[in-house]
């Protein structure tokens, strides 16, 4: 940590006075602490573009850049503060405050402690120590000044409030939060009796549309009497933003409102389309209700479509039966409406795993709706409960007919796949050899074109036709250098033998398409003598993250350089939020695991994979006699080093342990005093899950069983390797039936290599 400050600090010093920048660390950047904060940062100036020397430093820069080398200390503190809340951890946050009072490092400390108080919505106790911050915040005086302004309007001190906001465009025009201060000050100027001010101001700024400042908006009019323009705007907000939390605010205000202006009703039209957004997002009980209403007041031509919704949505909620009774009951409509109505009657009974009325659905469907999406799904899911049934020739004539059907529909290159794979199962290996070729021919661009590569590679190994075997691994390698299938392919590679023969040219390989070279990256330096970025900087020291992710983005936005995504990254990891990093850095190269590790910066890989916890990571797997990498790409995948993750199944920490679980190793270790809060703790964490997993190792043999056993379970995996012979491991990974446990083996072994080519020896 003092390292890479001190770094910031010479880059600083370079750019104040024009001297060229120099690396003040060296080394591979690899450690860190037993807490998981790295202690420095890695070296990656191969990748970054030598920057000439800028503008001599501004006295507003020097100023932040003293606050952040003397709030060094606050970040620990700010973190566990904004963390807990827990009254040691103001203590100490305070008494740092009080200790540095008369300098900007107190004021940040100030800051940090009225902002934990408004996360709990304590904005009295937010006041005070907001106001002492005020004296010394300097350029990050506008986060002070809005939560102090926030804080008095919340407590009914409006006079205060917009004396803060009244002079808050003028004293930070730079600021970010200039948006969110105006709703505030709004709110503030109608309880104040000023409505029409806060119209002027709101109406100003309404692009691009905010459902918060809507509401405040509408407020306003309320209060100012003009209830036609407050409901147009409440309806908006609650017919077309219906998932927004503001949308149930303004709900008990739409009748009174049409009363007094004498508004026309809402639509048929527009009630429906309320409906329909809220059950496409997913809030089904509540779509429910809105269809069972609309229903009641439809005229009877409406009615049957509305039922058909109805059903829909009470199936997605778990209602199966009030589901199936409206279905049942529905008249004859269009082919699409009997499809959709089949559908969601084959869906119902493959739920309740009547698979025999689901078939039945299915053949009623292929009759009356041949070309229709609904059969489209039918038949994906028809395909699967074969599948699960080990009924694999059904299973190949079920993904045929989805992708002969409807060869360019999204499940099309899926159901392709799925017949060459089963085909190979099966052990008809001239079929499985022509559909992985026309996988490949035929869908170039998908996700099951590593998988064709090489297994049709396998196949010609059987085949000894090595030429064509080392022409597909050799492709499989080079452009998908990283996948699961890449590392296999490579393994096989180093099997066969050498040969000087120019290798033959196969056209089949041609229809892959290449890496886009313009997706490579290559990191900027970050321009150190940007207001922003120092103050991003800043308040990353007060463990502010949003407010320092904001302001960098902005900084980024404004400078078009490519330095924002691992700045935002290496400020996310000195934080813990490795989480966070990893999820930055996928969306800046989400093609990452196609490219050879020069492709991207070293700041990227060591963000996209971190050696987070090291030293109780490598200390626990070496004493199971695990790799360690293997471990840290489990954890990867499991929990992405969030020691504070708990799953929807309730599985808790770095490596996801069930408390039951936990309960159960934690007397194989002789834990004393153990509770499951413990496994929250990383060293517990670890120390428990790479035990549990070993057993897993032992109970099977295998680390590509032992994997699809931590997720799925082991008897699952027991009964999958009874169903049939497997050529290897890798056979048995791709045979696993359940989509979610095969990605998550073939990710974790794919995860584990990346670690090895990225650190080396363990």
């Amino acid at each position: 940590m003092v390292v890479l400050k001190q770094s910031l600090f010479f880059l600083i010093l370079a750019a104040a006075f024009g001297l060229a920048p120099v690396s003040a660390a060296a080394g591979s950047g690899q450690a860190s602490t037993s807490t998981g904060t790295p202690t420095h940062k890695s070296s990656s100036t191969v990748h970054k573009k030598t920057v000439p020397a800028k503008k001599r430093s501004s006295p507003r820069l020097r100023r932040m850049h003293e606050a952040f080398v003397a709030s060094a200390t606050l970040r620990p503190m700010a973190r566990q503060l904004l963390q807990d809340r827990s009254p040691a951890a103001y203590a100490g946050v305070q008494a740092y405050a009080v200790r540095h009072s008369k300098e900007d490092a107190g004021a940040l400390a100030w800051l940090v402690i009225g902002y934990a108080h408004t996360l709990d919505r304590g904005y009295a106790q937010a006041i005070d120590p907001l106001s002492r911050a005020k004296p010394h915040a300097g350029d990050f005086g506008d986060y002070v000044s809005y939560y102090l302004g926030t804080s008095y309007q919340q407590t009914g001190r409006l006079a205060e409030a917009i004396a803060t906001f009244s002079a808050f465009d003028k004293t930070y025009p730079e600021s970010l939060l200039t948006r969110d201060a105006h709703i505030v000050y709004a709110n503030a100027l109608v309880a104040d009796g000023r409505s029409s001010e806060a119209i002027d101001l709101l109406e100003a700024d309404r692009q691009p549309t905010r459902a918060d400042l809507e509401l405040a908006l509408g407020r306003a009019y309320q209060a100012d009497n003009q209830p036609g323009k407050a409901l147009a705007i409440f309806r908006n907000l609650y017919y077309t933003m219906p998932l927004s939390w503001q949308a149930s605010q303004v709900e008990g205000d739409l009748d009174r409102l049409a009363t007094a202006s004498q508004a026309q009703s809402v639509t048929l039209q527009s009630r429906i389309a309320r409906a329909d957004l809220l059950l496409g997002g997913k809030q089904y009980n509540q779509a429910a209700n809105e269809y069972r209403q609309l229903i009641n007041e439809a005229p009877p031509e409406r009615k049957p479509a509305l039922d058909l919704q109805l059903a829909e949505a009470l199936r997605h909620a778990g209602q199966g039966r009030d589901a199936r009774r409206i279905l049942e009951s529905l008249p004859q409509g269009s082919a699409d409406f009997n499809a959709q109505k089949l559908f969601n009657l084959g869906e119902l009974a493959r739920s309740s795993n009547d698979d025999e009325t689901f078939l039945k659905t299915l053949d009623q469907l292929r009759a009356l709706a041949p070309q229709s999406t609904w059969l489209e799904q039918a038949l994906l899911s028809a395909g699967n409960i074969y599948l699960l049934r080990r009924d694999y020739d059904h299973a190949i004539d079920a993904y045929r007919e989805l992708q002969q059907r409807f060869p360019n529909g999204g499940r099309a290159s899926y159901a392709h796949w799925k017949v060459a794979w089963l085909s190979l199962r099966q052990g008809r290996n001239a079929e499985a050899r022509q559909e992985f070729e026309n996988q490949i021919a035929l869908y170039p661009s998908s996700s099951e074109v590593p998988a064709s590569l090489y297994w049709r590679a396998r196949l010609a190994e059987e085949d000894n036709d090595f030429a064509m075997a080392r022409a597909f691994y050799v492709k499989l390698s080079q452009r998908y250098r990283n996948y699961y299938y890449g590392e296999q392919a490579r393994q096989r590679l180093a099997k066969l033998k050498a040969t000087t023969d120019q290798p033959p040219h196969y056209a089949l390989l041609d229809h892959i398409p290449p890496i886009n070279a313009t997706d490579k990256v290559n990191a900027d330096a970050v321009p150190t003598d940007d207001l922003r970025v120092q103050k991003a900087e800043l308040l990353a020291n007060g463990a502010l993250m949003d407010f320092s992710v904001r302001e960098l983005r902005a900084a980024a936005e404004q400078d078009k350089g490519s330095w924002a995504p691992a700045e935002i990254a290496r400020l996310y990891q000195e934080m813990g939020r490795y989480d966070a990093a990893i999820e930055t850095l996928k969306r800046a190269a989400p093609n990452y695991f196609a490219v050879d590790i020069p492709y991207l910066p070293r700041s990227y890989w060591e963000g996209l994979f971190p050696k987070a916890f090291w030293g109780d990571l490598k200390r626990f797997s070496t004493t199971n006699a695990l790799d360690p990498y293997l471990i840290a790409a489990l954890i990867r995948q499991e929990s992405a080093f969030n020691p504070n993750a708990v799953s929807h199944a309730n599985a808790v920490g770095l490596m996801q342990l069930l408390p039951k679980v936990g309960r159960g190793v934690a007397r194989e270790e002789k834990l004393r005093h153990f509770n499951t809060q413990q496994l929250f703790l990383p060293s517990t964490n670890l120390q428990l899950g790479t035990r549990y997993f070993r057993g897993m190792v032992d109970k099977f043999g295998s680390f590509e069983y032992a994997l699809a056993a931590y997720n799925a379970g082991a008897d699952r995996v027991t009964d999958w390797m009874g169903q049939a012979k497997y050529r290897d491991p890798q056979e048995f990974v791709e045979s696993i039936p359940f989509t979610e446990t095969r990605e998550y083996v073939q990710n974790i072994l794919r995860n584990a290599n990346v670690y090895r080519q990225l650190y080396g020896t363990p």
